[in-house]
């Protein structure tokens, strides 16, 4: 199964607080070099907090995520073709 950030972010529209979805795709690992989980790209307080945030906080959280998703993406080595 591939993961994208369209998949990962169905439903993030709503308003409804029960119906952000959490980030995890059960890859949990912390990178040491930036913080974040190599799966769902969260720090350890954003995914301890997850269940007691509401659903601006998670969107919050989401944004975050976009921004994070972005900068690895921009800093792939470049594969010459």
């Amino acid at each position: 199964m591939t993961v994208t950030m369209t998949t990962m972010t169905a439903g993030l529209d709503n308003e409804d607080d029960r119906a952000v979805p959490s980030p995890c795709i059960n890859v949990c690992r912390m990178d040491a070099s930036t913080g974040w989980c190599e799966g769902c790209l969260r720090t350890i307080d954003e995914i301890a907090g997850w269940s007691l945030l509401d659903g601006d906080a998670k969107r919050a959280v989401w944004d975050a995520i976009h921004v994070r998703h972005a900068k690895l993406v921009a800093n792939l080595p470049k594969v010459p073709r």
